[in-house]
């Protein structure tokens, strides 16, 4: 097994996608190691392109994962949020390379309708399908949904995003 201490951190976007009732996306995984992952729910991430700005990197995967592009942009977390992959997932997840993620996390707002969310055909087919199925939940449920590994960055996120679902609501961002 590799040294943790001697991998680096892999470079991602996470993007919190909320509708219009201030619900967000989440989409349960088609991949995941049986086991260790035990609710393979998760918001939309991926990694950056050397160079990439998180921003539009966080866009490019939405529209990969998602399909969706109708969106408004309201925000981006303030530092780049780490979190660490389990020792059995050391040197085989994320393509053996890394010993986690560094994140930057995006919140925007879907501002077409959820008729533009395709998870089996994102792109239009032309980018394999990262979730088997989607829904809509409230914010703060997102932390007790995702792996436990993730969990610290997802409280962080919802921390820092948290005024947007009563925000949206109200409709400030029509």
């Amino acid at each position: 097994m590799p040294k943790r201490e001697d991998m680096p951190y892999r470079p991602c976007a996470g993007i919190a996608l909320f509708n219009r009732e201030g619900l967000v996306f989440m989409g349960k995984r088609l991949k995941f190691v049986e086991g260790e992952l035990t609710n393979p729910w998760q918001m939309p991430q991926g990694g950056l392109d050397k160079g990439e700005d998180p921003a539009e990197g966080g866009l490019r995967e939405l529209r990969e994962e998602t399909n969706v592009s109708s969106i408004r942009f309201l925000g981006i977390t303030e530092d780049w949020l780490t979190y660490e992959l389990p020792d059995s997932a050391l040197g085989v997840a994320l393509k053996g390379k890394y010993r986690g993620q560094k994140q930057k996390w995006l919140a925007v707002l879907l501002t077409g309708d959820d008729s533009e969310i395709d998870v089996e055909r994102p792109m239009n087919g032309a980018h394999p399908a990262e979730f088997s199925a989607w829904e809509w939940v409230p914010f703060a449920e997102t932390i007790g949904r995702v792996v436990p590994f993730k969990r610290e960055v997802y409280e962080e996120v919802v921390r820092q995003f948290a005024d947007l679902p009563g925000r949206i609501r109200t409709g400030e961002f029509a």
